[in-house]
C-alpha cells in the first residue's frame, strides 16, 4: 500500500493512540492469520484507515485480545478486530500485489518480483472474492500505465499561461481519477446505503494519496527520467509550484472530507478525523521540509 493515510501523532490524545495502535494491531494479526509472515509485510496505515471507517460506518461486534508479537516480544499488545479488519487486510493484499507487479515491469525492481510471487495466488483467492473491487482496480492501473506511456503535453510557447495551467491541471486530475477510482471501490465493501458516500470518500481519498506519491517521488523520477505527473507542473511555474499543488491538495480534501462528514459515524470519529483533516497533509510537510521519511515514520507498536 502507500503509507501516506496515517494519524497526526501528537495532535492526538492519549486514548485516541490507544485505539489507533490497537486497531494497527488487529490487522497485523489478521494479515498474519490468513497470509502469514508474508501478509504482515504489507501491513499499512491504509489498511488500518479503512478498518477504522468501515468499523465506524456499521459498527460490527468487536473482538478484543491481547498478545505479544515477533517485533515487540516484551509489549503485550491490545488488539481491536472484526469482520472488516479481515476485509481491509484482503484489500491490503491485493493492493500490495498489484502495486508490486507494477513496480516490477516498470522499474525492474528485484525485491517487488519477490513480493508479486509470494502475493499471487492469495491475489487470484481474493479476486475471486471481490470481483468488483479487483475488476476496478486492474482496470485503473491499467488506465494509469496506459497515460504514463503517452507523450508529453505539446505546450505552445505562445499560449497565455492560464491555458497552459489549465491543461496540464487537466492531466493531473486525470491521472490522480485512476487511484481514486479504485480507492471508492475498496471503500465500499457493500452495495447499500451507504456506498455512495464511502465511494466519494475513498475517490478523493485516493487522489490525494497518488498526488503525495508523485509530490514525494517527483525528485527521483526528474533524476531518472521516469514518469510523473508533477513535472510539467513544476516546469511552467517552479517557484509558485508548491502554492499550486497544496491548492489542488486542499480543494481535493475538501471533497473528501465533505463525503466523509456525511456518513453516520460516532465510533472514533475524532481519531478519523484526526488521520482526514490532519494526518494525510504529515507527508507533505515533510517533504515540503526535507525531512527524511524512514525518521519520521511511527511505530504503533511500541509504547507512546
Amino acid at each position: 500500500m502507500f503509507g501516506y493515510v496515517t494519524v497526526n501523532r501528537p495532535e492526538m490524545k492519549v486514548r485516541e493512540l490507544e485505539v489507533y495502535r490497537s486497531y494497527y494491531c488487529g490487522l497485523c494479526h489478521a494479515l498474519h492469520k490468513r497470509y502469514g509472515r508474508k501478509g504482515q509485510m504489507v501491513l499499512s496505515y491504509d489498511g488500518t484507515f479503512l478498518t477504522i471507517l468501515l468499523t465506524g460506518v456499521y459498527e460490527p461486534v468487536p473482538q478484543e485480545r491481547k498478545s505479544r508479537c515477533v517485533v515487540h516480544p516484551a509489549i503485550l499488545h491490545r488488539e481491536l478486530s472484526n469482520r472488516y479488519t479481515e476485509y481491509a487486510a484482503d484489500m491490503n493484499v491485493m493492493l500490495a500485489y498489484l502495486k508490486a507487479l507494477d513496480d516490477w515491469r516498470d522499474e525492474r525492481k528485484q525485491a517487488a518480483r519477490l513480493t508479486a510471487m509470494l502475493l499471487h495466488g492469495d491475489y487470484c483467492r481474493i479476486r475471486d472474492r471481490y470481483p468488483r473491487q479487483a475488476g476496478a482496480l486492474l482496470r485503473n492501473i491499467r488506465a494509469l500505465r496506459r497515460m504514463e506511456k503517452e507523450q508529453p503535453l505539446h505546450l505552445d510557447a505562445g499560449e497565455p499561461y492560464s491555458e497552459k495551467l489549465s491543461k496540464i491541471l487537466a492531466r493531473i486530475d486525470r491521472a490522480a481519477g485512476y487511484t481514486g477510482g479504485f480507492f471508492a471501490q475498496l471503500c465500499a465493501p457493500h452495495q447499500d446505503h451507504w456506498m455512495p458516500d464511502l465511494k466519494e470518500t475513498g475517490f478523493y481519498l485516493g487522489k490525494f494519496i497518488y498526488l503525495i506519491d508523485a509530490y514525494d517521488d517527483l525528485e527521483e523520477d526528474e533524476r531518472n527520467g521516469s514518469f510523473n505527473v508533477l513535472s510539467e507542473l513544476r516546469s511552467l511555474d517552479k517557484d509558485g509550484f508548491d502554492t499550486v499543488l497544496k491548492e489542488i491538495l486542499l480543494d481535493t480534501a475538501a471533497c473528501c472530507c465533505r463525503a466523509f462528514e456525511r456518513l453516520p459515524i460516532i465510533r472514533d470519529v475524532e481519531l478519523l478525523r484526526n488521520i482526514l483533516y490532519s494526518g494525510i497533509w504529515v507527508r507533505f510537510h515533510q517533504i515540503r521540509s526535507g525531512e527524511d521519511e524512514q525518521k519520521k515514520r511511527p511505530d504503533f507498536c511500541a509504547d507512546p
